[in-house]
């Protein structure tokens, strides 16, 4: 039987990955959602010349392969700027919880991870601070309504003329101090959560989010203000990149970047703000950037490639040094099609940074891929010695 070149290029390339250790089929997660699956519209465009037959695979093959494929963009390497970034979270996603009196931890109803919702209760401390708000607030809620019954037996005997107007002017007065009292005493007692007893503060979560630190310890004293628990919603996060102070200058709101991942994934974000002012001891400016998706966590360290605006009129496309494959002595990358990649001969220029210019043979916006490039160069290259 005789076999075609597709299927001497899947068994090929099964053959490598069984042969790899393990190696190549590290499986480094699901294709940028970004990146969809070229059409053959997306194929003219990729420009080059084409170095030999598509390679024909399926995406579950691709995946397994760790083979991932991201989108490129026009821009010299002069055109990049790259700068270390973390996972952090907006001062509306996250929340410092406090004690707000002195006293004992006696329960902590909440750990390590757990996902809470505004107004659950997490903690509860015992406090003689406790008691004594309360007791205020309940003093002052005493007062208001002797003040408001005193009003009412005033405005009757007035009413009658059997008091004067300024006994009723002054029992309106005091019952209007009291109410104010009573107000600031409740105020008072909300805001340093005391419990319906009087006997404890009750701390809760002000957001939705999961618990990213617990300093508390059950049966330990603390003190007013100190931390007990650190909140954050994973689902309103930004990305903080440390850029060089010469650097600012060049970058503004809304200009493009991209988030490069430990296992080789990428993913889109736009700066969304930078600051004027440098640290005082790094020299550097904090560039914000917003993800678009991607299931990053807090505190995960990447690294963020933001492309200014203001950049010239450079059209060399920089990619990873390994989409770039060589075969026979020329550089090729490999283009998604909608049935695989088709290799592309192209011509590269400067290298700085793991990244490498191509100045010729490959169109922006083509698909490209961008890690374990070498899989598929050497399933072509096996191929092309079976054919001979």
């Amino acid at each position: 039987m005789t076999l075609t070149r597709p299927q001497i290029a899947g068994a090929a390339l099964a053959l490598l990955l069984a042969g790899a250790g393990g190696y190549a089929i590290a499986t480094f997660g699901q294709l940028p959602a970004q990146v969809a699956a070229p059409t053959e519209e997306h194929e003219e465009e990729a420009g080059g010349e084409h170095a030999g037959d598509a390679l024909v695979l399926s995406p579950e093959v691709i995946r397994g392969a760790g083979i991932i494929v991201s989108r490129v963009q026009a821009g010299g390497l002069a055109a990049e700027l790259l700068a270390p970034a973390v996972v952090t979270a907006p001062t509306s996603g996250q929340a410092v919880l406090t004690a707000r009196a002195a006293g004992t931890v006696t329960r902590i109803s909440a750990q390590l991870g757990d996902v809470v919702r505004p107004g659950q209760v997490l903690a509860v401390v015992e406090s003689r601070e406790a008691a004594q708000i309360a007791a205020e607030r309940s003093s002052a809620a005493a007062r208001a309504s002797l003040a408001q019954q005193t009003l009412k037996r005033e405005r009757t005997l007035f009413e009658q003329k059997v008091t004067a107007r300024a006994d009723y002017e002054l029992a309106q007065s005091e019952a209007a101090v009291a109410e104010a009292e009573a107000r600031r005493a409740m105020a008072a007692a909300g805001a340093a959560g005391v419990s319906a007893d009087g006997r404890a503060v009750v701390v809760t979560s002000p957001i939705a989010g999961q618990i990213t630190a617990v300093p508390a310890t059950l049966g330990s004293f603390v003190q007013p203000e100190t931390e007990l628990f650190r909140i954050a919603d994973p689902r309103r996060i930004q990305v903080e990149a440390s850029v060089k102070g010469s650097d600012a200058g060049r970058i503004a709101a809304g200009d493009r970047a991209v988030l490069e991942l430990a296992d080789g994934r990428t993913i889109e974000a736009r700066v969304r703000s930078v600051t004027s002012a440098l640290d005082s001891e790094t020299r550097a400016a904090t560039a914000v950037l917003v993800p678009s998706g991607g299931n990053l966590r807090l505190g995960q360290t990447l690294r963020a490639r933001i492309f200014p605006a203001r950049t010239g009129n450079s059209t060399a496309i920089v990619v990873p040094e390994d989409a770039v494959q060589s075969l026979e002595g020329r550089s090729l990358v490999f283009v998604r099609t909608a049935d695989g990649f088709k290799p592309v001969t192209v011509i590269t220029g400067a290298r700085s940074a793991g990244r490498i210019e191509v100045v010729s043979g490959l169109a922006p916006g083509a698909s490209i891929a961008t890690t374990n490039a070498f899989v598929l160069k050497a399933d072509m290259a096996k191929g092309e010695g079976e054919d001979d």
